[in-house]
């Protein structure tokens, strides 16, 4: 029998998988966390298939080496290329950030245009289009790749000129298309959630998987029996931080993400997983 008071392992390809952290402890306090943000080899989105799927392995014989209860995919990327792989292959509850964003996105339409905003690898996996129409099958969806949002991110420019006018460009298409609703596909687009919101105009809802995916995490550790009870007792190291490089800078953004004080973040050499 897993033990209820194990840690939940999260993973992304940097900093984003954070805004998933966020929520997962507002939603769920009692839990503990540990996560891993793959900082060296951020993005994931412009890389092939096998690579993303290789570095999912790796990351994910780390989390099972700090003994965690369930794992969260917390990009879509990864989620898109290798979440079924890893569901085979672990013995855990695994959870993507893809089907919950989806399910929201289709009960938020009103005139069944959807808009998908991600990496290249999300977009060209078509992997959003496939579960919104299994739920809705007369839903259109348009997807288009942003490859420089999320190195953007990653370097902090989150309410900047430079960000505005990509933005623009990016999503001229979808607002002449006249979607009313928009998923930020990827786990560091709700960085820059003003600037797109600002961009596609008060008509345009947009769909954050983050909320969804905790409040479907909070489900699944229900229904297995695995929802932390008691708070985690003091001293308890209640959130720890990993990544594969420049652990200085990710724990500023940390900080600035998850407003909680994050003491530290270690880097640990993941290639040896």
């Amino acid at each position: 029998m897993m033990n209820k008071s194990a840690p939940i392992g999260v993973f992304d390809s940097g900093v984003g998988g954070l805004t998933v952290v966020r929520e997962i402890m507002r939603q769920l306090p009692n839990e503990k966390v540990v996560y891993f943000g793959d900082t060296a080899r951020v993005p994931y989105g412009s890389k092939s298939k096998e690579t993303v799927t290789r570095y999912s392995r790796q990351i994910v014989r780390f989390l099972l080496s700090q003994e965690v209860k369930t794992i969260v995919v917390a990009c879509n990327t990864a989620s898109a290329y290798a979440l079924d792989e890893i569901e085979k292959e672990v013995n855990l509850p695994v959870i993507g950030v893809v089907k919950p964003g989806a399910a929201v996105a289709v009960q938020a339409t009103s005139n069944g245009k959807i808009g998908v905003i991600a990496t290249e690898g999300t977009i060209g996996s078509k992997i959003y289009s496939k579960y919104i129409n299994e739920i809705d099958p007369s839903a259109s969806v348009v997807g288009k790749a942003c490859p420089l949002f999320v190195p953007l991110v990653e370097e902090g420019l989150w309410q900047d000129p430079v960000t505005d006018e990509i933005a623009k460009r990016y999503l001229t298409e979808l607002i002449d298309i006249g979607i009313d609703t928009l998923i930020l596909g990827c786990t560091h687009y709700p960085l820059i959630r003003s600037t797109l919101g600002r961009i596609m105009g008060e008509g345009v809802t947009l769909v954050n998987p983050a909320y969804e995916t905790a409040r479907e995490l909070k489900e699944l550790l229900e229904r297995e029996g695995l929802l932390n009870d008691e708070e985690p007792k003091l001293g308890d190291n209640k959130y720890r931080f990993y990544v594969s490089d420049a652990a200085e800078k990710f724990k500023r953004f940390a900080n600035s993400i998850i407003k909680y004080g994050i003491l530290s973040a270690k880097t640990i050499k993941i290639e040896e997983y």
